[in-house]
């Protein structure tokens, strides 16, 4: 579909209505009864259940936010990779969501870094990107409006991730109805201001097309992603990192209007029904 590029548990037997005889001053330590209170505790004290939670707070308090970009995909079968770099841009309004995210430049194999821009504009109904190699611009449309209730939107980050392996910014309801979510063992290469995540893809999941699995890095002082290891169903691989990122610090609302270069070609309009007919 690329256009580019927790559970509670409580033990019934704690319940004065499950049992009334049971009473805090009857529970022996290493009794059955202790044993399984401290099962309880254990289970309903998941770690990931506890990082999603937090990592869902975190994702809720963000009204803007901004990062620089890197952007390796890497492709295994031909023995090929190809770095881009870049900045991204997200606003959250009461009714709105805008994003933009600029290319600026391209890295193939072994070969010398050059300039290659290429920008991306989200606005939570129309996907914008802009070709400044080309000098072209398209217009896609994500969304029926009509089809939207009223007061109802969706938020750019989402639509984001129909697009490119980004999720985890606009909380976590929507990745574990998606993802298998187990928490990785430490890695003694990795920083350890990080939490791994290793992410399988359900057989049922709308990514189930695009994607195997995703690896997924938060920063422990922000709380929010890091970096993004996916593999895709046709076993590429992008590695996605989002570095000296800042959080509800003031952006210029100029940033995310599309601005038309002179020499380029009038933006082509792709309607949804023109795009699910292509499909």
């Amino acid at each position: 579909s690329s256009i580019c590029f927790g559970q509670g548990c409580s033990d019934s037997t704690s319940s004065p209505q499950a049992d009334s005889t049971l009473r805090p001053s009857s529970v022996q330590t290493g009794s059955p009864q202790a044993v399984k209170a401290a099962e309880a505790k254990e289970t309903s004290a998941d770690p990931v259940d506890e990082i999603l939670v937090r990592l869902n707070d975190r994702a809720n308090e963000i009204q803007t936010y901004q990062c620089a970009l890197e952007h390796l995909s890497r492709q295994p079968l031909f023995d090929s990779q190809t770095l881009r770099t870049g900045r991204m841009y997200y606003l959250r309004g009461k009714k709105q969501s805008l994003l933009r995210v600029d290319f600026n430049t391209l890295k193939q194999d072994d070969e010398p870094e050059e300039k290659y821009k290429e920008q991306f504009f989200f606005d939570g109904i129309w996907l914008t990107r802009v070709d400044h190699q080309l000098k072209e611009v398209k217009k896609h449309q994500l969304i029926d409006p009509n089809k939207l209730k009223e007061n109802e939107s969706i938020d750019a980050f989402d639509l984001l991730s129909e697009h490119l392996p980004i999720v985890g910014f606009t909380g976590t309801d929507k990745l574990k109805k998606e993802f298998s979510i187990t928490l990785a063992e430490p890695n003694k290469a990795e920083p350890n201001e990080m939490i791994r995540l290793h992410m399988e893809v359900k057989p049922d999941s709308v990514y189930k097309d695009d994607w195997v699995w995703i690896d997924f890095w938060i920063d422990k002082k922000l709380y929010l992603p890091a970096k993004m290891i996916t593999l895709t169903t046709e076993e590429d691989v992008y590695e996605i990192s989002f570095l000296k990122a800042s959080l509800n610090e003031a952006i210029d609302m100029n940033v995310f209007e599309v601005q038309i270069p002179e020499g380029f070609t009038q933006p082509e309009v792709i309607p949804l029904k023109r795009q699910a007919q292509n499909k």
